[in-house]
């Protein structure tokens, strides 16, 4: 099955598991443009959560009939309407295909207001506006009873379950059923063949932390094969300008068995200076960075007490991003740039996930 059959399959499978949930979810989740003009559709639609400034999800939909240079603009409903995902970036890209999507925090409602280059959206709305003018379409929809992903607690943390494909190191598929929290508190992530596919894992905080210090302990991964990584990263859909705000601490060969199997990363990796490679040894460790304006620290320590000699400490005072509405996340996938996985199946086990404002 190509690429764009399972993502057509996936996004369908999305509207029919939205208008299952009942309640009116998807009511007047079209624009209020007739068929003849653009028209906004929401696809994957968070949670209605009235006090959810504190938590994100991701939004997404389609825009259809809408003319290059067009973006959106993104609101959620918490009392008034505040525009999202952050004052700082509040445009929203649409895809040539049509497809958007971003973060936002929660609110009861959700709204897409389709408008043209140039336009200045008001930070918050008492009512949403009507279209006309500078505004093309607009459309809204009420907020889901449940979380549209599966949701772990884990290291007092809730974090959000991938299960939409990805192109991450290649085309991989991702299943909420790779993840468990076993008796101890440990996450599990797996990976495993799927027919001519590879069934992934990845899991995401369900809010922005911003500067601090962010650690994780990880049981041995020196038995990875070098077509699989363990990532920890973090990502924001908003902040494209600033590498999506991406900054990674990577476990992986990238499918050549010769490489050094780990990495400290501010994106974009291609700028040779914002990669520092090096070797982690076997059995536990423990990975840390610390973020703060305009210089991020990564250590990469042996044990889970995270106080022994460094294996690895780098520090970037260049390209450094600043916070937005990034989550840290961690995946485990293959790389399908060397060679393909030499085993049948792989699993990390995180100990627990630190983080210090």
């Amino acid at each position: 099955m190509g690429y764009d059959e399972l993502l057509a399959r996936a996004n369908v499978n999305r509207r029919e598991a939205l208008s299952a949930v009942g309640g009116g979810v998807l009511a007047g989740c079209h624009s209020q443009q007739g068929p003849a003009g653009p028209s906004i559709e929401f696809t994957r639609v968070p949670q209605a959560d009235p006090g959810g400034k504190e938590k994100n999800d991701i939004i997404e939909g389609i825009v259809k009939g809408h003319r290059t240079g067009q973006v959106l603009v993104l609101y959620a409903r918490s009392g008034d309407w505040w525009v999202q995902p952050l004052r700082s970036n509040p445009l929203t890209k649409i895809q040539p295909n049509g497809r958007w999507t971003n973060a936002t925090h929660l609110g009861t409602h959700y709204a897409a207001l389709l408008v043209e280059p140039g336009f200045r959206p008001p930070f918050t709305y008492n009512a949403l506006p009507s279209r006309g003018g500078a505004i093309a379409a607009v459309a809204m929809v009420n907020g889901q009873a449940k979380p549209p992903s599966m949701i772990v607690p884990f290291s007092g943390y809730e974090w959000r379950l991938r299960d939409a494909p990805s192109d991450r190191g290649g085309f991989n598929l991702y299943a909420s059923s790779n993840v468990n929290v076993d008796d101890t508190g440990a996450m599990h992530l797996r990976l495993q063949k799927a027919g001519k596919d590879w069934s992934c894992s990845e899991v995401s905080l369900t809010r922005s932390l911003g500067y601090g210090t962010y650690r994780v302990v990880v049981r041995d991964t020196g038995h990875l094969d070098p077509a699989v990584v363990f990532g920890l990263f973090t990502w924001d859909y908003a902040g494209g300008e600033q590498g999506h705000r991406e900054m990674n601490i990577d476990i992986s060969r990238w499918g050549d068995a010769n490489n050094r199997n780990a990495q400290f990363v501010v994106q974009p990796y291609y700028i040779a200076a914002n990669v520092v490679r090096f070797t982690a040894p076997a059995g536990p460790l423990t990975h840390t960075f610390h973020w703060e304006p305009g210089r991020i620290t990564f250590r990469t320590v042996r044990g889970a007490a995270g106080a022994g000699p460094a294996v690895a400490e780098h520090i970037f005072t260049a390209g450094v991003p600043q916070p937005g509405i990034e989550s840290v996340r961690m995946n485990h996938y293959t790389f399908h740039g060397g060679g393909f996985p030499a085993v049948e199946s792989s699993e990390v086990v995180v100990e627990r996930f630190e983080y210090l404002p």
